[in-house]
């Protein structure tokens, strides 16, 4: 197979190490297996206004100054999230006629294309003129069948799939140790970005009510203070109620989300919405309950008592999961778990790719 492209609006560097950290494993997965990759992607989540429209003009003139120069090796393009990122896509096929997949993850179809009837019909011609189309959870499949009008032989539901060589359960004791916890004092979990739509405020006051009948509990919140103004007002609702035991450790590398997974007696993911929920199967492969709303993918990955669900925005329930969860030992109860850790398997995941990739890449 020809070189391909990836064009992904999120992508880690240096300084934001898990940002869109999933997008880059699959493209190591990929030069891993053969393939001649190349990246066009934004590395800084960071920006106002002002400052994103800079950086997104920047990307995307770069990005079509890439696809002229490159546009007869190319076999394929390969868009995470239909919208901006996936509009390069489609301008390569219009232009050069190279045809392309675009990724699903769920922002892109529950927010973005929510935002005006523009950036609807702009995402629905993306979908439409893809040449196959990934979503990461079952429920974004069906959306983007029944609402955008892809035809369903169109669409795989394939998840970024889980490294098995990084997250494994590792011996309690000496994780907890080398990060400086208690042997004692049980460890709720949260990792994703620290905004309003992953439920951080509603899990702080959860966490209230969970200290009221398990005082020794603490809480670490790991990620990215991608909106600051959202961050310093959870850390004010802290101030404000005296609330002891809640950490904020800031951004890890994966190796090190493991130790923290393999560390934690729950991991909770209050999220408003949720395309799959990966780092929820990252806590399965560790051996960690896993306390999430349910809705989006989630709802999905944690059916069949694989983990505890909860309503999203309720702070009452979301304490009683973390409750349940810290009294019982939810992870090994079902093998639904290892049955899904499987199905979303690094070797499943690329076989699939690599099908997709075969059916429609250009060779000449």
């Amino acid at each position: 197979m020809k070189k391909i492209v990836v064009f992904s609006n999120m992508y880690p560097s240096i300084h934001h190490p898990t940002y869109g950290i999933f997008v880059k494993n699959q493209v190591e997965l990929l030069r891993t297996s053969g393939i001649d990759v190349d990246v066009k992607a934004i590395d800084n989540p960071k920006g106002g206004k002002v400052q994103s429209l800079l950086k997104y003009g920047k990307w995307f003139a770069g990005s079509f100054l890439y696809l002229m120069k490159n546009r007869r090796n190319l076999a394929l393009t390969h868009a995470h999230y239909a919208f901006p990122t996936g509009l390069l896509s489609l301008i390569g096929k219009r232009l050069f006629n190279i045809p392309y997949v675009v990724t699903v993850h769920g922002g892109d179809i529950d927010k973005m294309a929510k935002k005006s009837a523009r950036i609807a019909g702009l995402t629905q011609t993306i979908l439409q003129e893809a040449a196959h189309v990934i979503t990461v959870g079952e429920r974004l499949k069906q959306e983007v069948v029944t609402n955008f009008g892809v035809s369903e032989t169109s669409v795989t539901m394939m998840s970024m799939g889980v490294d098995q060589a990084v997250f494994h359960p590792l011996p309690r004791w000496e994780v907890r140790k080398a990060l400086e916890l208690s042997e004692q004092a049980p460890v709720i979990l949260f990792i994703g970005n620290l905004i309003r739509e992953k439920g951080v405020l509603e899990l702080v006051e959860a966490f209230e009510r969970v200290q009221q009948t398990i005082p020794s509990a603490t809480l670490h919140l790991i990620g990215s203070d991608k909106s600051e103004a959202y961050v310093s007002e959870v850390k004010k609702h802290v101030r404000d109620q005296d609330i002891q035991g809640i950490h904020f450790e800031g951004t890890k590398s994966q190796p090190e989300l493991a130790k923290w997974l393999s560390a934690a007696d729950v991991l909770a993911l209050p999220s408003y919405h949720e395309g799959f929920g990966l780092v929820a199967l990252e806590a399965m492969a560790s051996g960690t309950p896993v306390v999430a709303s349910d809705v989006g993918g989630l709802s999905y990955l944690l059916a069949e008592g694989a983990g505890i669900l909860v309503p999203p925005h309720e702070v009452v329930g979301l304490a009683d999961g973390i409750r349940r969860a810290l009294n019982s030992n939810v992870a090994d109860e079902n093998p639904r778990r290892q049955e899904l850790v499987h199905e979303h398997s690094y070797e499943v995941i690329i076989e699939k790719l690599l099908g997709i990739y075969g059916d429609i890449g250009r060779t000449r």
